[in-house]
């Protein structure tokens, strides 16, 4: 059994050693997705082969959850945990970046799933279990996406691509291939691998946490979704860092049940 260390808040004291690879890592990410931004939009697409696109906009959609996964973290207070005022500075902007989500009713509403998870207070788990998978996903987008945000994003978009017409001559297609999709499919991604399968076949009796982990090895799980699929042991210990989730999940791997299942992947 993981033991998780939680303050009156219900936040996880951060283990040594991650105070500094959480932020280093944070960092490295938004790097690169600001890279992979700037040379995806200078591509000329209708000149290149269909499967290069391809693998561009996996890449983009793998590094855009990885600002999720970066603002995540910081719901934790995890990601800087000694310097709270920075870690949600840092926070707000991965989800600004991510799909234009304010960070405090996002915290809020993430910390109501681990208060709370498969309840009616739960923004993320379909009351109806038996419900089909687009209920669910369109409750889970509906939870976090207004219609303030969506203007936001259009907005966004529309500034990237005036931009991009500016200083790279491109067009409107490479903003929509490689900005719209990868979040569409970034959304795919956290809500089957994070949400869907861990939760939709757990009763009250089953587990405080309702949740389970799927069992998949450590380099699908990280393509996947960045280990969220090891989501007994996020509840478990949610004071855990994305990138520790897996040694946790060895260490938690024979004392609970898993989820097999065939393996999921919206964006790889």
């Amino acid at each position: 059994m993981i033991v998780a260390v939680l303050d009156a808040a219900g936040e996880g004291h951060t283990p040594a050693g991650s105070n500094l690879a959480s932020p280093l890592l944070a960092g490295v990410l938004g790097l690169a997705w600001l890279l992979s931004l700037v040379a995806c939009l200078g591509l000329d697409v209708a000149g290149l082969n269909p499967a290069l696109v391809l693998v561009a906009i996996l890449v983009r959609t793998f590094l855009h959850t990885g600002l999720f996964i970066i603002g995540h973290d910081a719901m934790h207070r995890v990601l800087v945990p000694s310097h709270p005022a920075l870690n949600d500075r840092i926070g707000a902007v991965a989800l600004g970046l991510y799909a234009a989500l304010p960070y405090g009713s996002c915290r809020q509403n993430h910390h109501q799933h681990h208060q709370a998870p498969g309840g009616d207070q739960d923004p993320d788990v379909h009351g109806n279990r038996s419900a089909p998978v687009w209920s669910w996903y369109a409750r889970f987008m509906g939870g976090y996406l207004s219609y303030r945000q969506f203007a936001a994003l259009l907005a966004g978009w529309g500034l990237v691509a005036l931009g991009a017409r500016w200083w790279l001559a491109t067009s409107m297609v490479n903003v929509l291939l490689f900005c719209t999709l990868p979040l569409l499919f970034s959304s795919l991604q956290l809500f089957v691998v994070g949400t869907y399968l861990p939760h939709r076949n757990q009763t009250p009796a089953s587990n405080p946490h309702q949740a389970t982990s799927l069992d998949w090895p450590e380099w699908l799980s990280l393509l996947a979704c960045y280990h969220f699929g090891y989501h007994l042991e996020h509840h478990e210990a949610p004071q855990l860092c994305w990138f520790q989730l897996p040694m946790a999940r060895r260490g938690h791997r024979h004392d609970q049940p898993t989820l097999k299942s065939t393996p999921m992947i919206f964006a790889r």
